[in-house]
């Protein structure tokens, strides 16, 4: 018969899993310190020689590093997606953006969709509480703050998605992520896009999901980016009219 006597797990196996599990579920993020070893072990209900074997475990397998005198942190083990000068590069080629426009159309849309349909009620909640910052941040006419909030309200959609390689995929890309975001409304605002608008369809989407409806929010997503990529062709087809214009002006100016 194929059975096999059970052992009894080590505590320290089972502090491993655990940690494992909140990284993996981006709980635990990148950067984070751990609380000091004494407070871990009592949260945890462990030994403290059974919380440090387990420590060493996870530092040898590179998820947790310590820094002498600060503390046991979780590793950077998303790094970025990209280095910068392949981040400046997409930035300075349409192509690039483009299909980064359309990466993140499709990606989202499908968090969107998901976070509908498997989001708990926190999840949700998280999302509203980003979108309530974004309206106030509206009323202040903060630029920046706008922009930090329009992304992450994207990552907490992402985020009720509850799909971990989803998740860490676009972590490591949020750099990027939030670069175009600042870009983007630079661009719509020399556009005469209204701020207002930007709001209106962050706000569909929220309603969306607030709703449980996974073909709008995925519908409100994708409309969303498609009107961010109509306005950069928008921004890129008035760059190219002016510099013709200038050189109708300097023509007749010398004529």
């Amino acid at each position: 018969m194929p059975f096999q006597p059970i052992a009894s797990e080590k505590l320290s196996a089972a502090v491993v899993r655990q940690v494992e599990q909140l990284i993996l579920r981006g709980i635990l993020r990148p950067g984070e310190r751990l609380p000091a070893e004494r407070e871990l072990a009592e949260r945890l209900a462990v030994s403290r020689p059974s919380l440090r074997d387990a420590i060493a475990q996870l530092q040898a397998s590179g998820l947790l590093t310590a820094k002498p005198g600060a503390g046991v942190y979780v590793a950077d083990v998303l790094g970025s997606a990209f280095s910068p000068a392949l981040t400046e590069l997409f930035a300075r080629h349409d192509e690039a953006v483009f299909d980064y426009l359309s990466f993140r159309r499709d990606m989202e849309g499908l968090a969107a969709e998901r976070a509908a349909r498997l989001g708990s009620d926190t999840d949700l909640g998280v999302i509203q509480a980003v979108f309530d910052k974004m309206e106030a941040a509206h009323q202040k006419r903060n630029a920046d703050d706008e922009a930090q909030l329009d992304a992450q309200f994207h990552m907490a959609i992402t985020e009720a998605s509850h799909n971990v390689v989803m998740l860490h995929m676009m972590r490591s890309m949020y750099d990027l992520l939030r670069g175009g975001v600042f870009y983007n409304r630079e661009v719509m605002f020399k556009q005469r896009t209204t701020r207002t608008a930007l709001l209106d369809q962050h706000r569909a989407i929220n309603d969306a999901l607030q709703a449980r409806d996974p073909a709008a929010a995925q519908a409100a997503v994708e409309a969303h980016l498609t009107y961010v990529e109509n306005a950069l062709r928008d921004h890129q087809k008035a760059e190219r009219n002016e510099d013709v214009a200038r050189q109708r002006l300097q023509h007749e100016t010398n004529t």
